[in-house]
């Protein structure tokens, strides 16, 4: 995938020294914290618990509002943007899925549409196109209900709910949280494959696994005690970590990888 990184025009989402305090704690979750993200790109934030990364995913579709700086949505203001209008055209997939237990499939995904008076034919179409791009088959699944699917299953549904509306924008907060391995893994290459094919979409992902960051990220955030610690693309920051956090975040990961190398090496005899 192309980024653009010399033209503003290609800007999705831009912070400027944006801060968040929540007042019941005195907790700062996000610190002065200055970014841009570009059309089209696949952004992973990765973090522990209390990171504040669910507060800046939360920002852009104004879910949490700023104490201070500037967010542009596409070069306009978010303060000048309704939140309803904003939420309408920007896709969200959370780990709890979230689906209406009482609505088919095809429901479920023409939510965001019939909200914006979509005609039911062009409906339909939209919501068969969607079952098609996330891989269910739309003569089973279409009038299935939430029940009847598996927990990988309906994080498609989700995923297919969220883009329903052809939004430019899609948020996912933590979407495999919930699943198996097995599933989180077949769901990851084939939200890399959806994104892929959706052409200049940009899907901003959070999660606290930096495996599951540095498969899927363009660039990864990585953010800790409000700040951003580094953002790059994969390689880099595995090759040049700005600094001991983020070295102690590769050790864990480089950890891992020596206790699978040592479980597969030929030389034991498996």
């Amino acid at each position: 995938m192309t980024v653009y990184r010399d033209r503003d025009e290609s800007v999705a989402i831009e912070f400027k020294n944006v801060s968040k305090v929540y007042d019941s704690t005195g907790v700062t979750a996000l610190d002065k914290v200055s970014f841009k993200i570009y059309d089209g790109e696949f952004i992973t934030i990765v973090g522990g618990s209390g990171s504040g990364k669910t507060t800046l995913l939360k920002m852009i579709n104004k879910l949490i509002e700023k104490d201070e700086g500037e967010i542009y949505y596409y070069g306009e203001n978010l303060d000048d943007l309704d939140p309803i209008e904003l939420r309408r055209k920007t896709g969200y997939v959370v780990q709890e899925i979230g689906l209406f237990t009482h609505m088919t499939v095809e429901e479920n995904i023409s939510v965001v549409p019939k909200l914006l008076n979509w005609n039911e034919e062009k409906t339909h179409r939209r919501v068969e196109e969607l079952l098609d791009l996330v891989q269910l088959d739309k003569s089973k699944y279409l009038k299935a209900y939430p029940r009847e699917l598996s927990g990988g299953q309906q994080q498609r549904v989700g995923v297919a709910r969220a883009l329903a509306a052809d939004p430019k924008i899609c948020l996912m907060d933590e979407p495999f949280g919930a699943v198996d391995a097995m599933t989180r893994q077949d769901l990851q290459m084939s939200l890399l494959d959806i994104h892929q094919g959706l052409g200049k979409k940009t899907f901003i992902l959070i999660t606290h696994d930096i495996n599951e960051a540095l498969l899927l990220g363009d660039r990864v955030m990585i953010v800790d005690e409000g700040e951003i610690l580094q953002f790059a693309p994969g390689r880099e920051i595995v090759h040049n970590p700005a600094n001991e956090k983020v070295e102690h975040l590769l050790e864990v990961l480089k950890l891992q990888w020596e206790q699978w190398r040592d479980f597969y090496d030929p030389m034991s005899g498996e």
